[in-house]
């Protein structure tokens, strides 16, 4: 996510999208002697070009799938929005309230006073993360993130200091169709938790619970020592909203991994993992042994992180890792040899328990304004330029949970990384993908020499690059020790770059419109043999979701998003009863179109169009892509046999 993006004014009405079925299903289309299929390809699509293209969600893309018998079938694909986030689909308390609505500590919805005498609930415009769960007792939920909320009624920023949400959705599911639709929308409950932070992507876990995200941590030490900063002002923003008591804001209550699971009757559980570390959580991926997970860590000056769990589908207990980047090369976006320092092991109890004690920043370390003997030089992204710390007697796990990225780079671990995104898996392969969607500032050369370390000097390529870790077992940290996973990232390689370009088209593209800008969402189809990719790119003024076989190595074009949106909510989802599904959001609608130099199409009449269809910063989409076959052998027979 953007966060600099979160700054215009617009108004907002109903983007009404056809929801279009195959002619052919692909549960029809797998008859006897075809349930075996062999491989798949993407046909793109042509990046939007009229005004209606560029307001609307839609994809012209297609799928061939060739199956064992040497036939091939071709199936359009289709865009389906479930709903908006300002739709009054979720149930709340007995009554309809908007799907993007954050409900406060006691269940309620939170008001936006910004307007005298006109109080109304805040609605997120920004839905991100989707997980369609594996069913439930037969039934179909999805959890999806709100993640922030854009522009407050008085039409002034509200980023960053309105609570953030997620729903769950109860979904309907045609048996002949696939056709998704909303049978029940609730609020999930985070009163346990101290409210949510933030959601930005997140993952389905290996046994079926979502693993949401808290991104960008505020950073406690401005929060301590600077009533005026940006930290204490959200955080107490967020405490008297949430709390309806601002002095119960705390930045050491945000910036960890919650695990939300569903049951058998539809009701959630939300824990945060506070033993997973605190930095911003892009999202967490568990690798297959259940125990090992990679992070993205958005922002500038961040660093990867690696957990270890001590027992399988158990999060509760474990050891952090950071790692230190050894450039070995700058073809293709670079690459790198990675050493995994040992930061800490900890429960989430254990650091529930420092955090309830009250504990601060000034507990945690000693500061120097200058160099100084026994200090150590960091610079990362919470506090955004050097600092000079020294640890406390004692505090290592705090350090090592509380202020992890600190503590990381204090040990020597690499914070030089920007924009690191979305992760995805490949377990055949055992290649974790990971997206850097803006490769500059601590990711170049430091020319200046100012910079504390400058491990990392790859060529700047503001429109990203997907990289892969190449994972491996028998591996030791920095001290000589064994790590106890088979799934440690060994080294990482560009696989997919963009392309700068000197100046924009006229369409206001500033990245090659053919090639992927500003990676963000990555899901990855093993069925497929193909990577998703959706973008987060202001370089592009419609962003895409696109599919790359790792086979034949093609990159193809298959969602088209409204100007001005991020692409959100990637997931791809096989063998849902029979049928797949590639989910796929956007938000933040019209953004920053006025900074956009276009003349392909009038820009103005563009606007227009944007305001009048969906909205400017006023919504956003939940929806996803069908069309697909199933990837199971038995999927389709089963399918029949049901009906």
């Amino acid at each position: 996510m953007n966060k600099k993006r979160m700054t215009k004014k617009g108004a907002t009405v109903a983007l009404a999208l056809a929801l279009t079925i195959p002619a052919l299903t692909p549960a029809a289309a797998a008859e006897k002697g075809q349930t075996k299929i062999d491989s798949v390809k993407f046909n793109g699509m042509q990046a939007p070009s009229t005004i209606q293209q560029m307001v609307q969600t839609y994809t012209q893309a297609s799928v061939d799938v060739k199956y064992s018998d040497g036939t091939t079938k071709n199936f359009p694909l289709s865009y389906n929005r479930l709903f908006k986030s300002e739709d009054k689909v979720a149930t709340n308390k007995g009554e309809m309230i908007a799907a993007g609505t954050p409900i406060d500590v006691n269940g309620d919805p939170i008001m936006d006073n910004s307007v005298p005498g006109k109080p109304v609930p805040f609605v997120s415009d920004a839905p991100d993360s989707n997980s369609l769960l594996n069913p439930i007792n037969g039934q179909q939920f999805m959890v999806t993130h709100y993640e922030y909320q854009t522009m407050d009624a008085a039409g002034e920023s509200a980023y960053g200091v309105v609570p953030a949400s997620m729903s769950l959705t109860k979904l309907n599911q045609d048996e002949e169709t696939g056709e998704l639709s909303a049978d029940k929308v609730t609020k999930i409950d985070f009163s346990e938790v101290n409210g949510l932070w933030i959601p930005c992507n997140g993952s389905l876990s290996p046994w079926n619970t979502h693993l949401g995200s808290e991104e960008y941590e505020p950073d406690a030490r401005s929060f301590e020592n600077d009533p005026e900063s940006s930290a204490r002002v959200s955080v107490e923003s967020f405490a008297q909203l949430y709390f309806g008591d601002k002095t119960k804001a705390n930045p050491y209550f945000y910036g960890y991994i919650p695990e939300i699971q569903v049951n058998k009757k539809g009701k959630t559980k939300v824990e945060k993992h506070y033993s997973t570390g605190r930095f911003s959580h892009e999202l967490m991926k568990v690798m297959p042994d259940q125990r090992t997970a990679f992070f993205g860590d958005d922002g500038s000056y961040t660093t990867m992180f690696m957990y270890v769990a001590d027992k399988k589908a158990d999060l509760s207990k474990g050891t952090l890792y950071a790692a230190k980047f050894n450039q070995t090369g700058t073809e293709n976006g670079g690459s790198g040899n990675l050493e995994w320092i040992k930061l800490g092991h900890a429960s989430d109890k254990e650091v529930k328990k420092i955090i309830d004690s009250g504990i601060k920043f000034s507990d945690i370390f000693e500061t120097s304004d200058a160099p100084k003997e026994g200090f150590k030089a960091i610079k990362q992204y919470s506090h955004g330029k050097t600092e000079y710390l020294k640890l406390k007697p004692g505090m290592e796990k705090a350090a090592t949970f509380l202020e992890s990225r600190r503590y990381a780079a204090m040990l020597g671990a690499t914070s030089e990384f920007n924009k690191m995104e979305g992760l995805t898996l490949n377990e055949k392969d055992n290649k974790v993908y990971v997206a850097i969607a803006d490769q500059s500032k601590g990711m170049e050369k430091d020319t200046t020499g100012k910079d504390p370390a400058d491990h990392i000097q790859l060529p700047k390529m503001k429109s990203g690059v997907t990289y892969q870790l190449n994972l491996a077992g028998g591996q030791t940290d920095c001290n000589g020790n064994t790590i106890d996973s088979k799934y440690a990232a060994a080294s990482m390689e560009g696989l997919l770059v963009g392309e700068d370009m000197a100046k924009a088209d006229e369409y206001g593209n500033t990245a090659n419109v053919d090639k992927v800008a500003s990676p963000d969402n990555l899901s990855y189809s093993p069925a497929m043999r193909t990577l998703f990719i959706g973008e987060d790119s202001g370089m592009h003024t419609n962003n895409f979701v696109w599919a790359y076989n790792l086979d034949t190595k093609q990159l193809t074009r298959i969602l088209s998003t409204p100007a001005g949106a991020e692409s959100t909510g990637l997931f791809a989802a096989e063998n849902r009863n029979g049928f797949s599904y590639i989910m796929s959001n956007f938000q933040h609608p019209g953004d920053e179109l006025d900074t956009k130099s276009i003349t392909a199409v009038d820009k103005d009449e563009l606007k227009a169009a944007m305001d009048r269809e969906i909205g400017i910063n006023k919504t956003g989409g939940i929806g996803y892509i069908s069309g697909l076959p199933s990837f199971d052998e038995d999927a389709d027979k089963n399918h029949k046999d049901e009906k």
